[in-house]
């Protein structure tokens, strides 16, 4: 069994500029309503660490591994719940650049495994809609 969530909104401002306010972890305690941190070597292979607080749930901390990390295109990441195929997910943000002064900003996950089917999506589909807001609030700001 399997769910997903993608949520996208349209920010007028550059690739370049989505993808700095994205990539400096060190501030999304001070704007991210949805991922309040991410630490470590965002490289390809390396494990980082995430923290999100999805509206109304419970704070959750996870250790992810980099799956792809395009500049000021893509970068994605893969967890698991205690052991593989229990409960997977894999968290993706792409930035899709309209040529016209805006970019679509695509946030998803998709969810794999023998305990997919106890999962709500509803909470964490709010906390990206919550973070997408957020991030096309600074992205325009300037």
């Amino acid at each position: 069994m399997a769910k997903e969530i993608k949520t996208e909104i349209v920010i007028q401002a550059t690739p370049e500029k989505i993808w700095s306010i994205l990539s400096d972890f060190e501030n999304y305690p001070n704007w991210n309503p949805f991922i309040n941190t991410i630490e470590g070597n965002a490289a390809i292979g390396n494990k980082i660490k995430v923290s999100i607080h999805p509206p109304g749930g419970k704070k959750m901390t996870f250790r992810p591994i980099v799956i792809t990390k395009i500049d000021e295109k893509e970068f994605s990441w893969r967890g698991k719940l205690l052991v593989r195929g229990l409960f997977d997910g894999e968290h993706k943000f792409e930035l899709r650049d309209n040529k016209d002064g805006t970019v679509t900003f695509i946030q998803s996950e998709k969810f794999k495994g023998l305990f997919v089917w106890m999962f709500n999506p509803k909470k964490t589909e709010d906390g990206f809609n919550r973070m997408n807001e957020k991030l096309k609030e600074l992205a325009e700001k300037e």
